[in-house]
């Protein structure tokens, strides 16, 4: 469990500061910096609290169960769904990457529940009987089946946890734990891809459990997740002829559900299909390594742009509380505007994925240099610049660096709606009152807060790693309604290790860093970890984590500034915010792990902001750091203390 002091956490916010100063600068932090800085950490903590059984929401849950929310009565969601779960392991994994060493066990007591809850049977099947059992959407809290009526199957569920597990797998192999992801989540994760390749052309109700047909979220996320997994079945020294198979034809019937102005979230409905399943099939499939990919919906395509206005227009006019909202301005998204489930309202993870996508969509157009408008997005564009017109604006031209403002600030404007709405201590229900705002339906909805996480890491492009898109995106001219027949067994080995955080067969380096004088300044160390594998890949990137012993107060903030674009470039209103998660009285610990280029040279420094806002500067000279290269650095740590 994390510490209480999580109210420190101040996650990946920034200040606000219009010049760099050698010694001090004064500053006040924007409403929603202050409130992230709180917030994200509130989310993980609540997270954890929705797990079993040390969450203190969850202590009746199976060890490793994600429950999806503790409210037992009007609505009972004290279940936890196969969909909800790995979406949230997904993010777990993610901060795990980013320097969260702490949420090792949570995940690896995950890892075991669903080795464990694929072979339980249940009404849609079991393991055993072609895998069916794998779609069934949702177990008891202490892994046995839920017997009652419901909609089944649920389709998307095997595909997202192959893609949580997967995530984790490349995390072991990059550091030297090879083995385990081969013996312990190549078996559950081969269980799941078999059950994509041989059923995804079949029906299935979609993610709000309420339509029987085809899914755009799901369809979407099978097909992510079966070209991970054939890269995955190699990297384990295995193979995935199922998932290169039916890969192409998963995304030969994507395209289908492009309409030409909006995405239809679902077919077999008598509904608009307008529908924030849509927007979620985008983030959830974004790849930052891919371009503007039409064919896979990538956030910055036109076809997800024009599809987002589409979308959050759809509830400018039925929800009281969108009366002020224009377009181009954020809205409060629900599921899909004619939902009746406690009278229709906005959801707080709907929001959220309306933030997200616009976030991934900045990263997509800074990391390619360039913006294409089209008439296909022109809508878009021109809500939110009075200026767009068709063709393509290079980061170098002015229209470029407006546009960027302009969607940060829209996206913005989704997330201080969310503030709006999250009670003040921080708690996020499902719903929130179409009418008045006020919180409804099940409280402290884990999906809402893991949602808050990936918005909020999107806004820091602070990114995930690549599932491989870019080799991925080309349609086959005929599609065919096929399907392959893959391999189901029970996964058995569960053994994990004491530690992740070194790796086995590390070499690990360290030197001295310059070291500078004055009353507040910083000494640093550094080291680097690579694998001892003779068959590695070089990343192109390296997770830099800075570790700053820094004695504080309550109120007391501490930010990364540099002078490369991933710090800001010395602009304190970009700068980067350190955790103080892992702040205790014996260890005055501040800490950000940030995704750097591999080789990368830059000078940085640390700031204290004070509660009223004042910025203090490091004295002395600027600290300088080469971001390490070679086969199999995946990561890097920087020891810094702060002086004063």
């Amino acid at each position: 469990m994390i510490s209480l002091l999580l109210i420190f956490y101040v996650g990946l916010a920034s200040t606000v500061v219009h010049s760099r100063a050698a010694s001090e600068a004064t500053t006040t932090t924007t409403a929603l910096d202050a409130w992230l800085a709180t917030e994200t950490g509130y989310s993980l903590q609540a997270i954890q609290n929705n797990i079993g059984s040390t969450g203190i929401w969850a202590e009746s849950a199976k060890s490793g169960v994600i429950i999806a929310s503790p409210s037992t009565d009007n609505p009972d969601y004290y279940y936890t769904w196969t969909r909800d779960a790995a979406l949230t392991a997904k993010v777990l994994i993610d901060l795990f990457r980013n320097g969260e060493t702490s949420l090792q066990g949570v995940i690896e007591e995950y890892v075991d529940s669903q080795a464990y809850i694929q072979t339980v049977s249940n009404p849609s099947g079991s393991l055993s009987n072609g895998g069916l059992g794998l779609a069934e959407p949702k177990f008891n809290v202490d892994e046995t089946a839920y017997t009652s009526a419901w909609g089944r199957p649920q389709r998307d569920g095997p595909a997202l946890r192959a893609t949580a597990l997967i995530d984790f797998g490349g995390w072991l192999i990059n550091n030297g734990y090879s083995e385990y992801a081969s013996e312990i989540l190549w078996p559950i994760v081969r269980n799941d891809l078999s059950y994509v390749a041989e059923y995804w052309n079949q029906t299935g109700y979609d993610l709000w459990e309420e339509v029987d047909g085809s899914s755009f979220f799901t369809i979407a996320v099978q097909h992510r997740a079966l070209v991970e997994g054939a890269t995955f079945a190699s990297a384990v020294g295995s193979s995935c002829p199922y998932c290169e198979s039916q890969a192409p034809e998963i995304l030969c019937f994507l395209q289908s559900f492009w309409l030409g102005d909006y995405i239809l979230a679902n077919f077999d409905s008598s509904r608009s299909g307008k529908d924030a399943n849509t927007l979620l099939g985008t983030i959830h499939t974004f790849d930052p390594d891919a371009a503007c990919d039409e064919s896979t919906f990538q956030p910055c395509s036109s076809r997800a742009l024009a599809n987002h206005k589409v979308v959050v227009d759809s509830f400018r006019d039925i929800y009281a509380i969108n009366d002020d909202a224009a377009e181009g301005t954020a809205a409060a998204v629900g599921r899909y505007p004619e939902d009746s489930y406690y009278n229709g309202n906005p959801w707080f993870l709907c929001t959220l994925a309306a933030a997200e996508l616009l976030y991934d969509a900045v990263y997509q157009w800074n990391q390619q240099g360039s913006i294409t408008i089209d008439s296909t997005s022109l809508a878009f564009f021109e809500d939110v610049f009075s200026g767009a017109a068709t063709g393509t604006y290079s980061s170098s031209t002015s229209e470029f660096v407006d546009i960027v403002d302009a969607v940060t600030t829209y996206a913005d404007g989704f997330l201080n709606i969310v503030k709006s709405h999250a009670a003040t201590n921080g708690s996020m229900a499902e719903e929130f009152s179409r009418d008045d705002g006020l919180q409804l339906s099940a409280r402290d909805l884990t999906w809402s807060y893991a949602a808050l996480l990936t918005a909020n890491n999107a806004r820091n492009a602070i990114m995930p790693p690549s599932w491989g898109e870019t080799s991925a995106s080309s349609v086959p001219a005929t599609c065919a309604a096929t399907s392959a027949t893959g391999t189901y067994s029970t996964a058995t080995d569960t053994a994990w290790p004491a530690t992740l955080t070194g790796g086995t067969g590390t070499v690990t380096t360290s030197t001295a860093a310059a070291t500078t004088t004055g009353t507040t300044s910083t000494t640093s160390t550094t080291s680097t970890t690579s694998t001892s594998s003779t068959a590695c890949a070089t990343p192109t990137s390296v997770a830099v984590t800075f570790d700053l012993i820094a004695t504080t107060v309550y109120g007391q903030n501490m930010f990364l500034s540099g002078s490369i674009s991933e710090l800001g470039e010395w602009d304190t209103s970009d700068a980067v915010a350190l955790s103080a998660s892992d702040y205790t009285d014996e260890d005055h610990l501040w800490f950000v792990t940030v995704n750097l280029p591999a080789g990368e040279s830059f000078e940085y420094k640390y700031i204290l902001v004070e509660s009223d806002g004042d910025v203090v500067w490091a004295d002395g000279d600027n600290e300088s750091y080469t971001v390490p290269t070679g086969c199999g650095v995946s990561t890097a740590t920087v020891d810094d203390t702060w002086d004063s």
